[in-house]
Formats: structure tokens, sequence, C-alpha cells
């Protein structure tokens, strides 16, 4: 596994817009700079982040803006501005190989999963899962953020489960207020595994099984003594959907060597038949240990994680903690 190096005070940091611009967001956007030029980075960004569309350019400019960063020797790393639906279109125009001839460490989260994925999986790049380029504008900082920064630092802190969480989705919310008691959940009383992680946004993989950037066998099959770790952010996958993306997963080989699953909390619930997420869990893992409602992805705060890094997950009487080794 390729480790990129970590953030140092005066570094450079690209950012580019893979998934949406920030057009619609400019004051957040804004707040957002300040407080990474706050910890000492410097920002250089490419020509479509500020665009107000849902697409930061055209399928090929996007991955043409992309690949300046990663040539860019200044630019020692790399974030995505912000989420979005339209990522995907520019996967035929990523030259992943460029990316693994000067490895950085790529940052994002929700759609970002589409470039975050296959560079792990693909060309054995590690990525970091968990705050996009315009999301640092909470103010005051939260502890989920602070734990952010110190990680793409360098700073592999042990992070634990929070008390509380914000129920309403962050973006639709007035204001930011953590008012729902945290309790992760498992089939099981304790788990406690190690692996190599691996994950993201479930919305975004079930789009990449089957096509040339599905490396999740493979990947799985190169890392078999550690095994894996897998962790999923549903965004919005009613419950039937979810069940099925994960027996699609199954079938497709990306469990062979799981030793566990991590899943996060649901941003927006549904469901058409009366399944609940934990019945899709139970039916369609039973023979791995799953941990759920955890502090990953959409709803705040989430945990930072790192594809490809050593994850220790440990999980018992409602809370969890997840550190990262680089082995």
């Amino acid at each position: 596994m390729i480790y990129p190096e970590f953030l140092k005070k005066g570094d450079l940091i690209g950012i580019c817009a893979p998934s949406a611009g920030v057009g619609k967001k400019l004051e957040d956007y804004e707040n957002s700079l300040d407080t990474l030029r706050t910890k000492g980075y410097s920002i250089k960004e490419t020509a479509h982040v500020r665009v107000n569309s849902e697409r930061g350019g055209t399928a090929k400019e996007r991955a043409d803006e992309l690949k300046e960063l990663y040539m860019d020797p200044a630019v020692k790393f790399v974030m995505c501005a912000a989420g979005g639906d339209f990522l995907s279109e520019m996967l035929e125009y990523t030259d992943f190989e460029a990316m693994k001839e000067h490895p950085k460490f790529l940052t994002g989260m929700s759609d970002p999963t589409g470039l975050l994925f296959p560079y792990t999986a693909m060309c054995d790049v590690a990525t970091i899962y968990g705050i996009n380029g315009g999301g640092y504008d909470i103010d005051p900082m939260p502890e989920y953020m602070k734990n952010n920064l110190e990680i793409i630092a360098g700073n592999l802190i042990e992070q634990e489960s929070f008390a509380m969480y914000m129920k309403t989705p962050g973006f639709l919310a007035e204001k930011i207020e953590f008012d729902t008691p945290v309790e992760w959940k498992s089939f099981d009383e304790e788990v406690d595994v190690t692996g190599r992680c691996i994950g993201g946004c479930i919305d975004v993989l079930k789009d990449l099984v089957g096509t040339r950037f599905d490396a999740a066998k493979a990947f799985g099959e190169k890392y078999k003594e550690d095994g894996l770790v897998w962790y999923f952010d549903n965004f919005s996958l009613g419950a039937e959907m979810f069940y099925r993306t994960l027996l699609q997963f199954k079938y497709a080989g990306w469990f062979d060597y799981a030793k566990a699953v991590l899943v996060g909390r649901v941003l927006f619930e549904s469901s058409d038949t009366g399944m609940t997420y934990e019945d899709a869990l139970r039916m369609a893992l039973p023979e791995i240990p799953v941990v759920f409602q955890a502090d990953v992805g959409h709803t705040i705060p989430h945990m930072t994680l790192v594809n490809g890094a050593i994850m220790r997950l440990q999980y018992r009487e409602g809370k969890g903690k997840v550190n990262f080794y680089l082995q």
C-alpha cells in the first residue's frame, strides 16, 4: 500500500470539483478555506471549482483538472470540493496511471467515493474519506472536524463514538445542533477486528460493480492475509435497495475476505415493504460481524476513515472505537 505524504504547515492543497461546483454556497466555501488557511495551508483551485452547477465542468474538464493537481509538484494534497451526483461521468477520462505515478492523498466524501475507491483498490494508493474541501465551514469547530484535521496532518488519533449526533441533515438545518444520542449497534455483544479498510458511499459504490473500475475482488485477494474491514455510508438507499446492493456485493466477491462491516446512520431512511435496515444487514450478511448506526457518513458528527490502511474496529455496549495503522 502506498501512503502519500500527509499535510505539513505551509503545504499547498489542490482543490478540484469532480462532482458539483460550489457556486451555490460560495460563502460557506470561503469560510472553509479560511479554516484551512488558519491551519497553515495554502490553496490552489482548479478552474471550475466555483461554478454554480451540478457538474464542476464537463466530464473531461473535471478529469483534466484533477490530473493537473497530480502533475503539479507544488501541490501536496488533493481535496474534492463537494459532493454531487455525476462524478462517474469523468471516470472514463481519469488518468489513474498518472495519479499512481505521482501519488498524493485524495480526500472527500459522498460522490467522490467514485474516485477514492478505484484509486485505492486499483492503484494501491491510500485515500481519506472524511470531509470535502468545502466542508470546513462550521464555527465553532466541532470535535469531528478537529479530528479530521489531525488525521490529514498525519496524527492518526484514536476515534471514539460520539455522545450525540444531529438528526436533521446539516445542509438543511439553520444551525448545527447535536440533539440525538449516539448508540452503535451490532448483532454481536462485542466486536474487535483488524483488517484493511475499504468502502465509501454505498449509493455510489453500487454503480461501480462489474465495471472496469470495480477492483474490489482483486483488492481482497491481494490483502487476504490482512482481511478487509468494509464501511458503508448510506445517503438515501431504501432498506430494500440497501439489501439488494449488499447481496450484489456479496455475489461479486466483495466480501470474500471481509472480517467485519461497519455501517453508518442512514441520512434519508425509507422502506417500501416494511423491511428495516437491521433486517437487511441480518439477512444479507449473517456470517460477517456487522456494526451499524455508527458515526460514519452523511450524518454529523462522523469519523474520518483511511482507505487502504489497517483498521482496528472495536465495539461493545453501544460504543465503538476506530484506529488506523500504516502497514
